[in-house]
């Protein structure tokens, strides 16, 4: 789990220099689309379960490949839970992460975290992150103006920044990946400690 404190949290969004907001090109959606909630599973699934993570965090990234897929196939694919996952980024690489997936639009956004998950042992620890993002990018169709054009948007990182101060001082998140079900922020984020909350949220 990744802790910080309020000054690097601030200090990680202030870090990227963002010129000024472009309208969104063939391949990237507008701000609204790309601000939607990514929400995987049932609307009216009975129990919600919330993730909030950056896509530069080795606990996401574990919780990624080790946890959800257990979840995926036992609550998500048969309507017990719905999953929303929100971007809570730790440094400026995870920053610039979030907004590339979410200019990508909501049908591709789910897909974009998967790869970037999967590529953050790369982009991750790369001398220049944005060069390494931009080519693991094109593997989703975005070319480099695409992500020229996103990186620049105030408006989406203006928006990405507010809703994680919000998660910061009002549901007191403050590591990655933070994990609520059914409303409770839950201590650990094992798989079991994951199960044994939807099972109660489940009334079981």
């Amino acid at each position: 789990m990744m802790k910080f404190s309020r000054r690097l949290f601030t200090a990680a969004f202030g870090a990227l220099a963002l010129a000024f907001a472009i309208p969104a090109s063939a391949d990237i959606v507008s701000t609204e689309e790309a601000l939607t909630e990514l929400v995987i599973g049932k609307e009216d699934a009975p129990v919600e379960v919330l993730e909030y993570a950056s896509l530069s965090c080795p606990a996401c990234k574990r919780f990624h490949d080790e946890v959800y897929p257990k979840l995926k196939e036992e609550y998500i694919e048969t309507g017990k839970i719905k999953f929303i996952f929100r971007d809570f980024p730790t440094n400026t690489p995870g920053l610039a992460a979030a907004m590339i997936a979410r200019c990508a639009g909501p049908t591709r956004h789910a897909g974009m975290v998967d790869m970037f998950f999967d590529t953050q042992g790369t982009w991750g620890r790369a001398e220049n992150p944005l060069q390494s993002l931009t080519m693991t990018a094109r593997m989703a169709g975005l070319g480099p103006n695409d992500v020229d054009t996103c990186v620049k948007n105030t408006e989406l990182y203006n928006a990405i920044n507010a809703r994680a101060e919000k998660a910061y001082k009002e549901e007191g998140v403050n590591a990655t990946p933070t994990i609520f079900v059914a409303g409770k922020k839950l201590e650990h984020n094992s798989y079991e400690a994951v199960k044994e909350a939807i099972e109660k949220a489940l009334g079981n």
